[in-house]
């Protein structure tokens, strides 16, 4: 069974780009554009992995990535955040929140993948 990743990204284009690659590496997409959303469909669609744009409108990704960390069904999901902002100290925050993996945009189709391969091998649902 493929593995499953939540792409949570307001940008269209960049929302796009992840799953396209994602889906040609064989792994099961849901998109996700409304950061209000990320934690629900989290919990309909039982991801390996979620990829968290930070910059989201309405809810900061930092903010989802804690309430993802304190939820007893989403917990267990490893987070790989996404920002266009990558300034200094933001690398900590994010991982302070709870995400296991940072890229910073622009992002490299091979680092992205490194990265979603490292962390989806981690998961073992």
């Amino acid at each position: 069974m493929a593995k499953r990743i939540l792409v949570v990204e307001d940008n269209d284009l960049n929302r796009k780009l992840f799953c396209d690659v994602l889906k040609s590496q064989g792994y099961a997409v849901e998109p996700c554009a409304d950061g209000l959303e990320a934690l629900d469909r989290a919990r309909q669609f039982v991801p390996n992995l979620i990829i968290m744009d930070i910059q989201l409108p309405n809810i900061s990704g930092l903010d989802l990535i804690e309430a993802a960390k304190g939820d007893a069904t989403l917990r267990a999901i490893p987070v790989l955040a996404v920002t266009a902002y990558a300034g200094k100290g933001d690398e900590e925050r994010i991982r302070d929140a709870g995400a296991e993996g940072y890229l910073a945009k622009p992002v490299s189709i091979g680092p992205f993948m490194a990265a979603v391969r490292g962390l989806v091998e981690k998961t073992t649902a």
